[in-house]
């Protein structure tokens, strides 16, 4: 093995293990639109699934068949039948549905059953189960357009579905439902996706998709000042969906981003929308910290909160290499410790992402922030911005006039956030007479 492949391999398999003791025995409903499979990527998500099955992850797996069910009104002469982006299913949709259903879970039953050959999950077997777990009722009659064999989502059997996941199988679910009299009603994938993980109280929504995520400012041109949004914010996502027309196609910014907000309305911690083009989406936006598509999260679950002796740890890990390359000043663990509470840390998924120090100064009025952190992989994410706001408010509470930063590399960060250069005489007495004159930085205060 060469020495090369040791340096890749050890770094990449130590970020990625806590996200796999993290997911084990998590829930996870995924959403594959029809158009992924038509488009071959039916193997390579199988295989991802079944990878992810295998790292302890319970797994709810709805496909779509919104191109298939169209495919198959073509070639009976009927054109596909569209109002707000919900289809009209007529007796004939009724029946292409049904036949496309019934072929996109054969194939999907057969991809799990194959034993997944000359992949890393040769050999593996994956118990896929199917059911009535959906009652439905009808769409009807709206704005004088009569939807016919449309339905909505009455009912899941959430009872019958964690059984089928406790006894180690991945459920597999069309967007098919059944009223208690027996009629059947055509679905949505998305519509059925989301009240899954919604009534499951599901960890993730992910919806494989023919988009890749979504973009703040969907009227300008991508580019690289303009790149895909990964962690998107609950009120954030409700504020674009305000502004954003009624979705009618796939394509259109609000089509799945309506379902990620409802679904984290109702309980699921995150939702995302990643792109199906990209071989591995799954695994890079469930075991990567950055992701590849959009992720929508209620900011109450993020944990920004002050630090325990349990994350000294996880501090120590994070300055470490922002001390050996002079950016800050050198802690040892004993100091930590004995500081601990002075901390505030940031939490990504059981990961500390970004800390700072808040050491008041009573007699002065004034207080400092210090070892002021953030992960490579998270700085453009607005984690600094709470820290800095979180260490204010720490100084407000304690009826301080200021706060002020020692810095030699990020002066121009503060200072687009308020802080104004002053001469290190300016510093209480009792930081004076540490302030280390060799090293040379710049004291920065904000008027509170």
């Amino acid at each position: 093995m060469s020495t090369v492949f040791n340096f890749t391999f050890v770094p990449w398999f130590r970020s990625v293990a806590p996200y796999i003791h993290k997911f084990r025995h998590q829930t996870f409903v995924v959403g594959i639109t029809g158009e992924a499979i038509a488009a071959g990527k039916l193997q390579g998500i199988v295989q991802d699934l079944a990878l992810i099955q295998a790292m302890g992850v319970k797994i709810v797996l709805v496909h779509g068949f919104r191109p298939q069910v169209n495919e198959q009104l073509r070639l009976k002469g009927h054109e596909p039948a569209y109002y707000n982006g919900v289809r009209i299913t007529d007796s004939v949709a009724l029946d292409c549905a049904q036949e496309a259903a019934g072929q996109l879970r054969y194939e999907i039953e057969a991809a799990f059953s194959q034993g997944l050959p000359n992949t890393p999950m040769a050999g593996a077997r994956v118990r896929v189960m199917s059911g009535n777990f959906l009652t439905a009722r009808p769409v009807g009659i709206v704005n004088g357009v009569d939807f016919m064999h449309s339905g909505l989502v009455r009912k899941v059997d959430v009872d019958g579905i964690e059984r089928a996941l406790n006894s180690e199988a991945m459920v597999l679910l069309s967007p098919f439902g059944f009223s208690p009299t027996g009629e059947a009603f055509n679905l949505s994938m998305e519509e059925v996706a989301t009240r899954v993980a919604s009534e499951l109280k599901a960890d993730k929504l992910l919806f494989l998709t023919e988009v890749a995520g979504v973009r703040t400012h969907p009227g300008e041109p991508e580019g690289d000042d303009n790149p895909i949004d990964t962690e998107l914010p609950l009120a954030q996502a409700r504020k674009l969906l305000s502004k954003l027309p009624a979705p009618q196609v796939p394509t259109d910014t609000g089509f799945y981003l309506q379902h990620c907000v409802r679904a984290c309305e109702h309980g699921v911690e995150r939702s995302h929308i990643l792109p199906f083009a990209v071989d591995g989406a799954l695994l890079l936006e469930i075991y990567v910290h950055d992701g590849i598509g959009t992720m929508v999260i209620d900011e109450k679950l993020e944990e920004l909160r002050e630090a325990t002796i349990d994350d000294v740890g996880g501090i120590i890990q994070l300055i470490e290499p922002f001390e050996n390359d002079g950016t800050l000043v050198k802690r040892d663990r004993t100091e930590i410790e004995r500081d601990i509470s002075s901390y505030t840390v940031i939490e990504h998924d059981g990961v500390v992402f970004g800390c700072a120090a808040y050491h008041p100064f009573p007699e002065a009025r004034t207080a400092e922030m210090a070892a002021v952190t953030v992960s490579p992989k998270a700085q453009g994410t607005g984690d600094g911005e709470k820290l800095l706001k979180r260490i204010e408010q720490r100084a407000r509470n304690d009826g301080m006039d200021s706060l002020f930063v020692l810095t030699t590399r990020t002066m121009h960060w503060f200072i687009k956030r308020g802080f104004q250069p002053v001469s290190p005489e300016w510093l209480p007495e009792a930081r004076k007479d540490k302030y280390n004159w060799n090293r040379k930085s710049q004291v920065l205060v904000k008027h509170l």
